[in-house]
């Protein structure tokens, strides 16, 4: 029997340049299953990713998943990308292992936690504030530059990282350190500024977009600081929940969330075709 892909619509561009494309899966001409491909913005055109995979349950564990993401592979290499990535459920353990047998690796997962009844109890000496005026430029540019340097990894140039991240300050924190629902904070440990904390209120919990200890001040406990008071936070805004998240290589920041209870939601895959 022979797997194959099936357009079920004309190949989609957008005024962005972006592309995209939904097929179904095809066994013999029989259709077992779906599959959305796409470029997006935020990666540039050198990236396409899997929006969408699915085979129906009797065709299931008969090899049409493999099959399939590999003609996806196929299909973006047509389009000249270099980068294929896909994001899976941390519930889905099948998918999981199959994205590793096919050749993909973790960039970076999402995690979240439920919050306690009540916030917890800063270390001793340690306390947050609300970000000055004064403070926000510097803290914006060098949150801008963090940012930029992400979205280049994942394939895009400087230009168009440059463009995204302007584009998503803007939306994010329209007015600054007057955001609503945004709270951005600075740690002092003993009066001395140590860290830096964003983290806003979302529909489904709060989520931290940034936290960030001060070079000369790391490996001393300020971040799980920070975290702590995040969760006091978003406990005081009234959010049962909170997430953020992690790229793989960071080592140190996943085992400090690991130890405060938060727990992986989504992988963020990726494989590279040339």
């Amino acid at each position: 029997m022979t797997t194959t892909l099936r357009p079920t619509e004309p190949l989609q561009r957008a005024a962005d340049g972006t592309r995209s494309r939904h097929y179904a899966v095809c066994v013999n001409s029989r259709p077992v299953g779906t599959l959305h491909l796409a470029t997006q913005p935020a990666a540039g055109p050198a990236v396409a990713r899997i929006l969408d995979l699915r085979i129906e349950e009797p065709d299931r564990g008969r090899g049409r998943g493999t099959v399939a993401a590999l003609a996806a592979e196929e299909v973006a290499r047509s389009w000249n990308c270099r980068r294929l990535e896909a994001a899976v459920p941390a519930h889905e353990q099948a998918l999981l292992r199959l994205a590793g047998a096919l050749g993909y690796v973790e960039r970076n997962r999402n995690m979240a936690k439920t919050l306690p009844a009540r916030p917890p109890a800063p270390p001793a000496g340690s306390v947050g504030r609300r970000m000055t005026e004064a403070e926000y430029g510097p803290w914006l540019a060098l949150e801008k530059e963090r940012y930029e340097a992400t979205i280049v990894d994942r394939g895009a140039t400087a230009d168009e990282a440059r463009e995204k991240s302007e584009r998503d300050h803007a939306a994010l924190l329209p007015e600054g350190v007057a955001t609503p629902d945004v709270l951005i904070s600075v740690l002092e440990h003993h009066g001395e500024s140590v860290g830096t904390l964003w983290v806003a209120q979302r529909p489904d919990g709060a989520y931290v977009y940034d936290v960030e200890v001060a070079p000369e001040h790391r490996g001393q406990g300020h971040g799980r600081s920070l975290l702590l008071l995040a969760e006091a936070d978003a406990i005081a805004a009234g959010a049962d929940r909170i997430g953020l998240n992690v790229f793989a290589g960071n080592i140190p920041a996943l085992r400090l969330y690991e130890s405060l209870g938060y727990e992986p939601t989504q992988y963020h895959l990726y494989k590279q075709l040339q």
